[in-house]
Parts: C-alpha cells; structure tokens; sequence
C-alpha cells in the first residue's frame, strides 16, 4: 500500500498541498478549455478537481474503520461526475457538440482523485496529457473539419 494509508486523516499542510495541486490541474486543464470558449472551462474543471479531491480526502479519513470502504468514494466520483460532464453534451441538427468537454471534467476530476491521494507525478502526467491531447488533436480537427 502507499503512504497516503498509513494514517486517517492528513495534517493542514497535507491537506493543503493536496487540494492545491488538484486546483492547479484543474485550472491548466480549464484554461485550454476557456481559451476555446466552451460552456465548461476554467471554473468548471477547477471546481471539479478540487471538489473530487475534497470527497476523496474524507473518504481517507475513515480509512481502517470497519464497515468503511474508502474506495466507494473514488467509484461515486466517477458516476457522479458523469451527470455534470452529461449536461455539456448537446445535440445541435445532425452533430452532437461537447463531447471533449465532458470527457474533459471526467479527466479533471480524475485529477483531483490523483492529488488526493498523493500520486503528484501522475497528476502532472495526466495534466500535461489532457492539455496536450485538446491542443494537439484539437488543431488536427478543425484541419480535418475544414476540408470537409
């Protein structure tokens, strides 16, 4: 098990450190996101980010309790967040717009569950791979929707 286990409840520097690291990624990831002026951008991810971290970190507070599974935490953000990510999709004549966005919240809120549990370098991959994958792939398709 990794060191996050090793104690119910983190110190206010712990804490801090955390939630800011999941409030960074949040907003690197938002910002791609509002620099493209969609419905769901810098706030929204930030929000998320911290928000995941926060329920995550609670949940480790009952960790070695019995009858407590901390781990049902990290499942409920995953399906609670797909409510939020749902409402940015929408269906406009014969296309449907916001997909990105939302597997974009689903990211950022995977985001905020990394830094919760400490596992920085994969934050900072997962943030770097997020921001690059909507930039990239972005361009590629606008070039690909221009030909078309």
């Amino acid at each position: 098990m990794t060191e996050f286990f090793t104690y119910n409840s983190p110190g206010i520097l712990d804490f801090s450190i955390r939630v800011g690291l999941a409030t960074i990624a949040g907003l690197l990831i938002g910002l791609e996101r509002e620099y493209k002026g969609k419905s769901a951008g810098l706030k929204t991810n930030t929000l998320v980010a911290l928000g995941a971290a926060v329920y995550v970190l609670v949940s480790l507070r009952f960790y070695g309790e019995e009858y407590a599974d901390v781990t049902r935490v990290l499942s409920q953000v995953v399906t609670g967040i797909g409510f939020l990510g749902a409402g940015v999709i929408l269906q406009k004549e014969d296309k449907i717009k916001g997909l990105t966005t939302a597997a974009t919240i689903w990211c950022s809120a995977g985001a905020g569950c990394l830094a919760a549990t400490s596992m920085f370098v994969e934050l900072g991959i997962l943030t770097f791979l997020v921001v690059a994958i909507n930039i990239v792939f972005g361009f590629i398709d606008s070039k690909i929707e221009g030909k078309n």
